[in-house]
């Protein structure tokens, strides 16, 4: 306690006074180099890029400001680092998976597989990138939620980008009846995906006829429109299918359960 207090008694004010500068310094260079990347480097990078690499410059940064003032205070880092060593080596075992997670960061960021904004699927979790940290991505999922996923899952686990191209193919999964006009099926659903607004013409309806099942003949129907219009697509994409299947006389078959009665109720009363 008493050599602690004696190394504070020991610093001047013309030591403090230095240290402020360059803390002050510091402060400022590292923002200044921040915004000389943005405006220069940065200008047509993604969004992701930027956060990334402004946080490896601002780590960078303060560490050598850092560094700077415990030399400025007249410590020595190879003793500090020399009493440190067995905690260094703790800290270095435990700290293998972090360094993993930053490697696969920068793999991760040089394959721009998605950006900040993007909707992607991770194993069972889907949601919106809302940022990318150095060991770690964010998703917001669509009920609000924040999930952080680590850099090594993502470069181990398939990730599907859902909204990377600016049009997508939206597919319904439709049963009809055996006795249908298959001919007058696909007739309907063409005309639904033209008469929709938010349905491309280009590229065209996708409709397969696809199984046999037992309740009807299964059909496959892809649609094609703007990512942006996906909720609204939904929606109605689904009620002119029911409308345009209703007024042409197609049905949609469901699976029925008949119960029977096989004996008499006089047979089956007790005595």
């Amino acid at each position: 306690m008493e050599s602690i207090k004696d190394f504070f008694n020991s610093i001047s004010y013309g030591q403090l006074f230095r240290i402020a500068i360059l803390m002050l310094s510091g402060v400022l260079i590292i923002r200044t180099i921040r915004f000389f990347m943005d405006r220069t480097f940065f200008k047509k990078s993604n969004l992701q890029n930027k956060m990334l690499i402004s946080k490896l410059v601002n780590y960078s940064g303060f560490l050598i400001l850092f560094i700077i003032i415990l030399s400025e205070l007249g410590i020595k880092l190879s003793a500090l680092l020399g009493a440190a060593g067995i905690i260094g080596i703790a800290v270095g075992v435990a700290s293998q998976k972090s360094l993993g997670n930053i490697i696969s960061g920068f793999f991760m960021v040089t394959e721009k597989s998605f950006e900040i904004g993007d909707v992607i699927t991770v194993g069972d979790k889907t949601g919106t990138v809302y940022s990318v940290e150095l060991l770690s991505i964010m998703l917001k999922t669509f009920d609000n939620l924040l999930i952080r996923i680590p850099n090594e899952t993502l470069i181990s686990t398939d990730v599907i980008n859902i909204t990377r191209f600016p049009i997508r193919r939206m597919d319904l999964y439709l049963r009809v009846a055996y006795d249908s006009d298959l001919s007058l099926v696909k007739e309907v659903l063409q005309t639904v995906a033209k008469c929709n607004v938010n349905c491309l013409d280009e590229p065209n309806p996708f409709i397969l006829i696809k199984t046999f099942e037992e309740s009807g003949i299964g059909i496959q129907y892809g649609i094609w429109f703007e990512k942006t219009n996906y909720v609204e697509t939904r929606n109605t994409i689904v009620q002119d299918v029911l409308a345009g299947f209703k007024s042409a006389g197609i049905v949609i078959p469901y699976p029925h359960i008949t119960v029977t009665n096989p004996l008499p109720v006089s047979e089956q009363e007790s005595p």
